[in-house]
This record gives C-alpha cells, structure tokens and sequence, in this order.
C-alpha cells in the first residue's frame, strides 16, 4: 500500500512539475516579447485606461518575474497569484469585451487568456510539489 501511495504522490508532484513550468514558459515568452518591444504600448494602455501610467511596469513583474518563480518552483503561490492577477488586469484592458462572446469557430473568444488564468488559479491552489526548489513544504509553495 505504501508503495502505490508514494508513486500516486510522485505522479501528483510530477502533474504539477508539468502545469507550473509550462505556465511559466508560455507567460515568460510575452514578458521576453514586452521586454523586447520596451513598455510603450503598455504605460500608454494603462495611462489611456485612466490608472497611473506607473502601473505598466508591474507587467514585468507578472510575465518576467513571476514565471521565473514558477519554473524555479520558488515561492511558486505567490508567484502564481501574481500572474493570475495580471492576467485579470490584461483581460480587462485588452479583452473586455471579449470575455462573453464565442470565436468565430465556436469557442471562447478569450480561451488562451482564460486558460492562464485558471492554470495560474490551480497552480496558486496546488503548490509547486517536491519537484522544485523549494521542495513540498518550502514556505510559499
């Protein structure tokens, strides 16, 4: 029994290996983007949605830091609660008006920024597993 216990527990520690590093990978390739195009277009975004233009630079936090974290398996809740709530902010900028209506292929019109979100949801939930460097019981993860 215990066994089968501990390579259930090796499998749970390896699903979310898989979840946090790709959710870490895909958020970093937009912050590599955004960092490489310079914060223009996102101070002048938040500037014109009337929060002080300042704001914008929490993006790198979000899409550089954050899933930095997460790949590391570092302090990985928090740094999934922060990608959550930037994915919330970036929705309601971007996608507004998007987040109840279908594609024109029948899905959500807004299905990979709502899956970042929710991914970055469970990860918040889980926790960054064994597999991480800060390990099942680090504080944080």
């Amino acid at each position: 029994m215990a066994k089968a216990e501990t390579a259930q527990s090796y499998t749970e520690d390896l699903g979310k290996l898989v979840l946090r590093v790709t959710l870490g990978v895909l958020i970093l390739l937009h912050g590599i983007g955004k960092v490489i195009s310079g914060p223009d277009s996102i101070l002048a975004m938040v500037a014109n949605a009337g929060l002080p233009e300042a704001i914008g630079y929490l993006v790198y936090v979000g899409e550089v830091i954050a899933p930095l974290l997460m790949i590391a398996g570092l302090w990985t809740r928090a740094a999934a609660v922060l990608v959550a709530g930037n994915m919330v902010v970036a929705i309601a900028l971007v996608n507004a008006r998007e987040v109840f209506a279908l594609s024109d292929m029948g899905g959500w019109a807004i299905e990979l920024e709502g899956m970042y979100l929710f991914a970055a949801i469970a990860v918040a939930l889980l926790g960054a597993g064994r597999i991480s460097i800060g390990g099942r019981n680090g504080r944080w993860n």
